[in-house]
């Protein structure tokens, strides 16, 4: 049985990730949850890494959730709860209810969590569709490439979820209050052109091209001053809900400690020697 998630760490320093359910559109069933968090726990502690993508096998990104297993009355993200030692009749409701919100957490932490704040740049190459929590992952990421085939939309509201894994948060800082609220409450998926016009996505290109152009982008960051990227990541992140005071102060913090790398010594000498500087991390 093929994994439901596969992973390749190049030389250049680019680590892809693929989910690998495509007789479902990569929807989040199976090990495929559980196998996304554990790579990308795995890549953020790899030095070697310095840069992800996240794409999908076959014609979709990401579904989003397993619908069909939901309709057969399968739950879905409950790593969370304990086996037990009866039958299922035995766990009282609230306390099913608080394993599958535990349940649920946890995976968003481990995922979309992960992807947004992990200290190294991560790259959604959207390969088809990406909609409801696929379209959240997508989100999640720092950039985000897409294939003009691609189509991208909430789509909560068609199976009456309110949606998770981020998107809520995501979406409206990079589309706007109105717009997002529009897109979750209608359910609209949008072709490529749009989604980039509107901002959801960074650049769209020629679907037969989105992987080399998405990886040459990934290796060109990964050729790049990782300490510093990580300290950027996490000015950009916190600039986006401190007051202005506070991302200044950050912003001193980050600038002194990327300034003592060795990295940036090499940029300086570079910069005098009029060549390329080689950053290595250090």
């Amino acid at each position: 049985m093929a994994d439901d998630v596969l992973i390749e760490k190049r030389e250049s320093g680019v680590a892809l990730i693929m989910l690998n359910r495509p007789d479902s559109l990569n929807a989040m069933g199976g090990r495929l949850m559980p196998l996304l968090a554990e790579y990308l726990r795995e890549c953020a502690a790899d030095r070697k890494v310095r840069a992800v993508v996240l794409t999908g096998a076959g014609r979709a990104f990401c579904a989003g959730g397993d619908v069909k297993g939901m309709a057969a009355g399968r739950e879905i993200l409950n790593e969370g709860r304990p086996a037990g030692n009866g039958a299922a009749e035995e766990t009282s409701p609230a306390a099913a209810f608080y394993y599958g919100v535990e349940g649920l957490r946890q995976s968003q932490r481990e995922t979309s969590l992960m992807l947004h704040t992990m200290p190294k740049p991560t790259i959604a190459a959207v390969n088809g569709h990406a909609v409801g929590a696929g379209l959240s992952l997508a989100l999640a990421c720092d950039i985000r490439i897409a294939s003009d085939q691609a189509k991208l939309g909430t789509v909560f509201r068609n199976v009456g979820f309110s949606g998770d894994f981020g998107g809520s948060w995501l979406l409206q800082r990079l589309v706007g209050i109105g717009k997002a609220r529009e897109l979750y409450f209608t359910g609209e998926i949008l072709p490529a052109d749009e989604a980039h016009r509107i901002g959801m996505v960074n650049r769209v290109v020629p679907h037969d091209q989105l992987m080399t152009e998405t990886m040459a982008f990934a290796e060109r960051i990964a050729s790049g001053p990782a300490l510093a990227f990580a300290r950027m990541k996490e000015n950009l992140n916190r600039g986006a809900t401190s007051d202005f005071a506070t991302a200044l102060d950050m912003e001193a913090l980050n600038m002194r400690l990327s300034g003592d790398t060795r990295d940036h010594r090499e940029a300086a000498q570079a910069f005098v020697e009029k060549r390329q500087p080689v950053f290595r991390g250090i």
